[in-house]
């Protein structure tokens, strides 16, 4: 079923989550131990993060320097499935640009196709750590943008080989990334919203935004998409504070401001264990701020810490 299914026959706003993929060498067990505890809050859809491969220098005989793939994370393809298979619950795997060919991707999708997996969400993605900048692959996509055309192609039947005949049209509900406080790359929030809205047109189905502590910011933004003929749902995505390192981390990474109110607070923390019960508090109050001015869903980007979530949800849900 579509997210976006999910979203219109709801009648009270949602509960979805954020997982990341169990570092390697780890089981699939430590992904169940992570949404066990969130399962009777009924989840709409479990996210799963995609890590692209990285790469280190290793050095050999002779001096010289051999360039070496790494791949901290399995593949989210398959814990999607298992997803779904343990729980009966919409998986949405994370499609990126970065790393990945156009044939690549269109032999994930074909996979995800096969598997009945009917979302997905649709994002550039990140550099790699030895990159300064975004950097794609010789034969991939630039932007998100291009992912989403390539998508919504396969939607009509289009592939990369263009003499196919009667090629099977895929049936994927599209969701792609929204920054209330504008991505850092773009010059401007117009530039932004500009690129926003050619996503959307050239076939995203919703929006997810990223993390943010003021719920202005976010009710802003839903305003500015109305006002540039974005009507998508537009989730907003929210993330516990849980440690005294992520007071700087978090605004330094995600490019995100913290609220003075909030600030003030997690000044006077001595511990994480303080930090954490702040960051618990904030989410409640923002959460339920959210569900009463209609937000369709909230959306928790729960990096494996079930027990902050559950805490919230019991809460608000």
């Amino acid at each position: 079923m579509k997210i976006t299914e999910h979203l219109k026959a709801s009648k009270k706003t949602l509960f979805s989550i954020e997982i990341l993929p169990p570092l390697k060498g780890k089981s699939i067990q430590s992904i169940y131990d992570s949404i066990d505890p969130l399962m009777e809050f009924k989840p709409a859809f479990v996210d799963v993060t995609y890590h692209r491969e990285e790469y280190i220098y290793k050095k050999r005989e002779g001096g010289y320097l051999e360039k070496v793939s790494i791949r901290k994370r399995p593949g989210t393809v398959g814990i999607c499935a298992a997803i779904m298979n343990k729980y009966d619950v919409e998986a949405v795997p994370h499609i990126i640009c970065g790393g990945f060919t156009k044939e690549e991707t269109e032999n994930a999708l074909i996979d995800l196709q096969f598997l009945g997996i009917d979302n997905v969400l649709a994002l550039r993605g990140d550099s790699i750590k030895t990159e300064p900048q975004f950097v794609p692959e010789p034969g991939g996509h630039a932007y998100a943008y291009d992912l989403v055309k390539q998508i919504t192609g396969m939607n009509t039947g289009k592939y990369l080989d263009e003499e196919m005949k009667d090629a099977s049209p895929t049936n994927f509900c599209i969701g792609i990334a929204g920054y209330p406080e504008k991505h850092f790359e773009a010059p401007n929030m117009y530039s932004d919203m500009k690129w926003l809205k050619a996503k959307v047109d050239a076939g995203a189905d919703y929006i997810v935004t990223q993390m943010f502590y003021d719920n202005k910011k976010y009710f802003e933004f839903v305003d500015a998409c109305r006002k540039n003929d974005i009507h998508v749902p537009i989730i907003p995505g929210l993330k516990i504070l849980s440690g005294l390192k992520q007071m700087t981390a978090l605004p330094k990474v995600f490019h995100i401001d913290l609220p003075q109110d909030l600030y003030v607070e997690l000044e006077k923390c001595k511990d994480d264990k303080q930090v954490k019960e702040v960051g618990i508090q904030w989410c409640i109050q923002q959460s339920k701020e959210l569900i009463k001015a209609g937000a369709p869903c909230l959306h928790y980007y729960t990096m494996g810490a079930s027990e902050a979530t559950k805490r919230v949800a019991k809460e608000v849900f």
